[in-house]
């Protein structure tokens, strides 16, 4: 178990540090509606997590587990799950001088909960990046021989520390909004115009872990 949690970690940091689901939450608690949209966007964050790493659980559970962490299958999986995260990372460096907004974030006063529930599972389940590292968590779960028992605490784990920069957030709003205003304000506009800088740091790094992760299962 020890092991498993410690190479999930590093996963559910970069999920959890990720600049646009931050910018979006906190825009929404910044909003007029922001006791709905809020807590409706932690909601669909931490439900999109859990159930993406879920899925990808079970599924690696069929290519193998034990000490071998997944035997060579699994470990070509996580070459190419590696690869993929340092492409990205190129990729968002080359964007790292676009500091545009993008449209949907200027919507955000008009969200329902439904609405902001359903932006949260597209940036939690569907885009590339954090995808790629819910994938990446749930073989090192799959593969990590682990009871059922022992299977759902590590996705528990994941998916409460990858979800918490949404979480705290949320939950810091509801108990003293008046307080955390100006933070939030300062974080928002930080992460704006560092978004892609930060992204390209995060994927290289989470790529590089997952690909040496692979390349030892190998030997």
């Amino acid at each position: 178990m020890g092991s498993v949690i410690g190479d999930l970690l590093p996963l559910a940091v970069g999920v959890a540090i990720s600049p646009i689901p931050i910018v979006a939450v906190v825009l929404m608690l910044l909003s007029g509606n922001a006791r709905v949209t809020g807590p409706g966007f932690a909601v669909g964050w931490v439900a999109g997590i859990f159930v993406v790493t879920g899925i990808v659980t079970v599924l690696a559970g069929s290519v193998g587990s034990g000490s071998g962490g997944g035997g060579t299958a699994g470990a070509w999986i996580k070459i190419v799950l590696g690869i993929a995260l340092l492409v990205l990372a190129f990729t968002q460096w080359r964007s790292r001088a676009d500091t545009g907004t993008p449209e949907w974030m200027r919507a955000i006063d008009e969200f329902t909960f439904g609405k902001a529930a359903g932006l949260a599972v597209v940036l939690s389940a569907v885009n590339p990046k954090n995808l790629l590292l819910c994938v990446s968590a749930g073989i090192v779960i799959g593969t990590g021989g682990l009871a059922f028992g022992g299977d759902i605490v590590a996705l528990l784990v994941f998916t409460v520390l990858a979800g918490a920069s949404v979480l705290v957030p949320v939950v810091g709003y509801l108990v003293a909004a008046d307080r955390i205003s100006e933070p939030l304000a300062a974080a928002k506009n930080w992460l704006q115009t560092n978004n892609h800088l930060v992204m390209a740091i995060v994927l290289a790094t989470m790529g590089a872990v997952v690909l040496g992760k692979g390349i030892g299962g190998l030997g």
